[in-house]
């Protein structure tokens, strides 16, 4: 991370204060122009919500809905913000509706989502599909997958008769995951002790890995990852991962599909493993301290702190926090020393695209719910 990029970064986190006031009613027929900072497709208002507390950036959005006409924009959800942290302009739009981010509310990081989405689609992402008697059974197949995070399900009625209660199980991240893994002196980066812990519940197992040796071919994603037991970690939580491969040099964790054979390559500076989907996997690489590296961008705020182990529990008590980047008593620019800069990524169900659809039902898994 250049200084002046850091600079700016801070400074921009610096003027959003997360003392915020707690604002959880949405606005009705009203527009947020501009301040966009990314776009997402939502099933309904609420999820949208959500999807801006969990965006590291995101303090309030405009929501189109299902019912909008004015164009073809259906199911968009745009995240915003500002300086002030408040949209500087409210315009009147007939079936528009915005609102504003939950972080000050000490939001649950695992929202239930039990609404069933009748005439939508959630297209993309499909790892695995089958027949179930009706949506219900579906959902309930989605909840018992431990991959499974959201799903559509074509119904008695729909238009191709082959296909009609066809349930498609999708997938997305329900782990942190990292922009970008960089080498840069006087930094030090490491996450909060919670991101390790998605497969609560489950019996430990010694989750091996395999130094200098590497696992060519079968390559699914290429994903940035800070160290060999974060690499395993993504590789457990994705519903197609069987073995992946780390390599030190530039932080990228290899996830592979299983090709009915495992060949393993020595190899310098690569680690190699497997998959630990059904057992809960050494988690020590959570409370590394990882000296010389940054994790740019995804922040949500900072403080001054003495040293990288405060910061360090600074992020575990900041529920919001998943990982963090501390600018060490050596950082270049004397202004920045000595900065704890908390981060997180969106963890929650999150469909990469969503349709109208007819004689189709979309929905969430509800391991989340009580």
């Amino acid at each position: 991370m250049e200084t002046h990029l850091i600079l700016g970064i801070l400074l921009s986190v610096c003027s959003l204060s997360f003392s915020q006031e707690c604002r959880q009613q949405l606005v009705e027929d009203v527009d947020f122009p501009g301040s966009d900072i990314q776009l997402v497709f939502s099933p309904d208002v609420n999820h949208c919500q959500q999807l801006c507390t969990q965006h590291p950036a995101c303090l309030f959005f405009t929501y189109l809905p299902a019912d909008w006409t004015q164009d073809d924009r259906n199911f968009y959800c745009f995240l915003k913000s500002s300086p002030s942290g408040q949209p500087d302009v409210q315009t009147p739009v007939q079936g528009a509706i915005s609102g504003y981010s939950l972080k000050p509310c000490n939001p649950n990081s695992k929202p239930c989502l039990p609404q069933l989405y009748n005439g939508v689609d959630f297209p993309g992402a499909d790892y695995r599909a089958l027949f179930t008697e009706d949506v219900e059974e579906c959902r309930r197949a989605c909840t018992q997958d431990p991959a499974c995070q959201f799903f559509s399900f074509l119904n008695e009625v729909f238009t191709l008769d082959n296909f009609r209660y066809k349930c498609h199980l999708k997938f997305s991240w329900p782990v942190a995951t990292l922009p970008v893994v960089e080498r840069k002196a006087g930094l030090v980066s490491g996450f909060s002790n919670k991101v390790g812990t998605f497969q609560e519940g489950k019996p430990v197992c010694p989750g091996n890995l395999f130094p200098n040796t590497d696992i060519p071919g079968n390559d699914i994603l290429v994903l940035p990852a800070a160290s060999p037991g974060h690499c395993q970690n993504l590789c457990s939580a994705h519903s197609a991962c069987a073995t992946f491969t780390f390599v030190s040099d530039d932080f990228n964790c290899y996830l592979k599909a299983n090709d009915n054979a495992m060949i393993l390559t020595a190899k310098d500076g690569v680690t190699s493993g497997l998959s630990a989907r059904f057992c809960w996997p050494d988690n020590s690489w959570v409370n590394a301290a990882l000296e010389g590296v940054d994790f740019p961008g995804n922040d949500i705020r900072n403080e001054r702190i003495d040293d990288a182990a405060s910061c360090q529990r600074t992020c575990n008590k900041d529920a919001n926090c998943q990982f963090y980047t501390y600018t060490t008593a050596d950082f270049p620019d004397r202004n920045f020393r000595r900065r704890c800069v908390l981060k997180r990524s969106i963890t929650m169900p999150a469909p990469p695209g969503v349709i109208k659809v007819a004689n189709v039902v979309s929905g969430f898994q509800l391991r989340n719910c009580v």
